[in-house]
């Protein structure tokens, strides 16, 4: 996997913060903070992705949403 370069500035409360965390998770490793970072950057994408789906479809009926899931499942099989 090929990598990219941030530069980051965070309070140095957090810097501390997740430092602790990681050490007595015995995460000392060269490369554990970059893991972490990426974790947490993947899973925030995932939440506010999450939301804007649940935003974008406020209008749609639980019916209409059963048919859809249906459609889907149906279409998948053949």
């Amino acid at each position: 996997m090929q990598s990219a370069r941030w530069n980051l500035a965070v309070s140095l409360d957090t810097d501390r913060t997740l430092r602790m965390f990681l050490a007595s998770n015995n995460s000392s490793k060269k490369g554990d903070l970059s893991k972490f970072v990426e974790e947490a950057v993947r899973s925030r994408i995932f939440y506010l992705t999450a939301q804007q789906a649940k935003a974008n479809n406020t209008e749609i009926t639980e019916t209409d949403l059963q048919a859809m899931v249906e459609e889907a499942i149906s279409w998948a099989r053949s």
